[in-house]
């Protein structure tokens, strides 16, 4: 007879052992044996990257699921994008750690950044991470659809899966609370930053986007494009929130776990492949639309 104890333990066995792997794959030897102290010793050990691509070095907490946002900024490059003109102003809501912040200070190093990041712990490893960049402005605080104070709720996903909730709904339960926030518009955000126009709005706020978009949203005119992980699998409705909101952006595609909204006045611009197919769909049309009206030009 299987003893369930023994079952357990070679579960987790494996699920380390995979662990293990991935970090070897993402951040070296050294990742590993900063995890596996972090494992024993039942902290998280900070481990230094220092990368050629990358003006300063920053740090991950080991272990932890900095390792895999590590992987979708720098080695899946889920923020890579063609561009028109460099982006003058980014601003950065659900910033982590703030690894995108740095990965859009070094591809463009003229612009602006406000990186807004609500969890204590991720803020404090944010403020280290970007204090040499004079361009990135750290912000303690959740974008939400009201200027108030909300609650930061855990759902035991990880340092990158911590949600907002408003303190005065009790009809949804998300996770244990952890900390009040401040909640703040993008309008506030705005104003507070003498911001009057955003070039690139990246937004990975596990769910929050629900409430965002869930009204009418006037400052969407003032914004270039926008670079959204949805959550609808955390927090129904989100899909149906954001694209309710986002008809003005010409311009549509997927990477990695994003979607990309951009309007063609702006400095975003489509993959290739996406550019070529566009313009073999207008090239289509327009054969179409002239062999319709050769139809009617001849039945007259």
């Amino acid at each position: 007879m299987n003893n369930p104890n023994s079952q357990d333990w070679l579960q987790n066995l494996i699920h380390h052992l995979r662990s293990m792997k991935s970090y070897r794959h993402v951040v070296g030897v050294r990742g590993v044996a900063a995890a596996i102290r972090g494992k024993l010793t039942k902290t998280q050990t900070p481990l230094r990257i220092d990368r050629p691509n990358i003006k300063f070095p920053f740090y991950l907490r080991m272990p932890s699921t900095d390792v895999e946002t590590f992987e979708q900024v720098f080695i899946q490059e889920d923020y890579a994008f063609d561009v028109r003109t460099a982006p003058t102003t980014i601003v950065d809501a659900g910033a982590n750690i703030g690894l995108a912040s740095l990965y859009f200070a070094n591809r463009f190093p003229g612009s602006r950044i406000i990186a807004i990041e609500p969890e204590d712990g991720n803020f404090e490893l944010l403020e280290r991470n970007v204090a040499p960049y004079k361009n990135i402005t750290p912000v303690h605080g959740a974008l939400w659809h009201e200027n108030k104070k909300i609650n930061l709720v855990d759902p035991h996903l990880g340092e990158w899966g911590f949600m907002t909730q408003s303190a005065d709904d009790a009809g949804e339960k998300l996770g244990e609370t952890r900390h009040e926030v401040q909640g703040m518009t993008i309008d506030a955000i705005m104003k507070d930053h003498g911001i009057e126009h955003i070039d690139i709005l990246k937004m990975d706020i596990e769910g929050a986007e629900r409430e965002i978009f869930s009204g009418p949203s006037p400052w969407l005119g003032k914004v270039d494009a926008l670079i959204v992980e949805l959550h609808e699998r955390m927090k129904p409705g989100c899909n149906r929130s954001f694209y309710r909101s986002t008809n003005g952006f010409e311009d549509e595609w997927w990477r990695g776990e994003n979607v990309y909204l951009a309007r063609r006045r702006g400095c975003l611009m489509p993959p290739r492949r996406h550019r070529a197919l566009a313009s073999f769909a207008h090239a289509i049309s327009a054969e179409a639309q002239s062999a319709s009206a050769q139809m009617r030009a001849s039945t007259e």
